[in-house]
């Protein structure tokens, strides 16, 4: 019914208006997550619903259940634009979904976040001891930084090759970590999209706050769903299996931490260290944007995945 439903729409998605949104709509399952919509969010899904419909209606021949990734960076806004096309598919009688994601690191944030540092700055030794650049006299000088919370700044850099070697070295260390299946549950949750492409009528779902109390399952009636919606920063990783349908919402590190500082999630937004994490999961979406169905640019625009690589080859991401 629902497979008819969807190559029943893709045939007259011409005629297809935008429904109302009502002030508050379902949205992501993430604890506390914050959703508020605006015409920048309902300009984007307006432009990309009915360029979803009919790639949503082929895979429906494969499997009746359809899968969508929305993905991007913090502050592009997936979760506004996951939960509008979720609604607009719920609007023309095809069940929909919105699944968060962030439910899925193997930490909760705070040691994740904790789990991070820790990545660098072993990292960053370790890189110094394979130089020769580690003694006594440095390593004293790195625990003031560290104290500081300074070590990864690359201005304090510029005149010391030891601190060069650490933020290399803790670099590269951290790209091997951020989005990688050491970091996220990407069996669980591939687990998940397999059990409903196979027909679960029910599927248990992994909530998680931001506190270590904060985590629980919840079972989810998916007798009536036909659109799994996924709002993810790493909804097209390659570790991710069952996505059919990958939507990249493109940003940039800087307008990344203007939204992160609007929505002021946390007290290092600025900091050296979280620069350096959104621009290591830039690469991450850059790396994977060749498999993307559709990219939307941050000003609500199609781009080809040649306008998105000259695009981000300007902004030398």
């Amino acid at each position: 019914m629902e497979k008819q439903t969807l190559a029943t729409l893709a045939a007259s998605i011409e005629n297809w208006r935008a429904p109302e949104v009502p002030a508050d709509i379902p949205h992501g399952d993430m604890p506390g997550d914050k959703v508020e919509i605006n015409q920048g969010h309902i300009q984007k899904a307006n432009l990309i619903f009915p360029l979803l419909v009919p790639l949503a209606a082929k895979a429906a021949e494969i499997s009746s259940r359809v899968v969508v990734a929305v993905c991007g960076g913090s502050g592009v806004g997936k979760s506004e634009t996951a939960s509008l096309l979720s609604h607009y598919f719920r609007s023309v009688g095809v069940g929909a979904y919105t699944l968060s994601g962030d439910n899925y690191p193997r930490r909760i944030p705070q040691y994740n976040d904790a789990e991070r540092v820790r990545v660098f700055r072993t990292g960053g030794m370790r890189g110094m001891l394979q130089k020769g650049v580690y003694t006594k006299q440095n390593g004293c000088a790195l625990q003031k930084l560290w104290a500081a919370d300074v070590d990864a700044d690359p201005s304090m850099a510029l005149d010391e090759p030891w601190l060069q070697v650490y933020q290399a070295a803790g670099r590269a260390a951290l790209a091997d970590y951020l989005g990688t299946e050491r970091e996220q549950d990407y069996d669980e949750l591939s687990a998940i999209l397999a059990a409903f492409k196979s027909g679960a009528q029910s599927i248990w779902l992994k909530r998680m706050g931001r506190t270590e109390d904060a985590r629980w399952y919840e079972a989810v009636d998916f007798s009536e769903i036909s659109v799994l919606m996924i709002e993810w920063t790493h909804g097209n990783s390659d570790f991710l299996q069952g996505v059919d349908i990958p939507v990249l919402l493109n940003s940039t590190p800087e307008e990344t931490r203007a939204h992160r500082r609007a929505r002021n999630r946390d007290g290092k937004i600025d900091s050296p260290f979280t620069t350096m994490v959104l621009e290591i999961e830039q690469k991450e979406l850059d790396s994977c944007a060749h498999k993307a169905k559709l990219i939307i640019s941050k000003s609500g625009e199609l781009l080809r995945y040649d306008e998105y690589r000259v695009l981000m080859d300007t902004q030398g991401v």
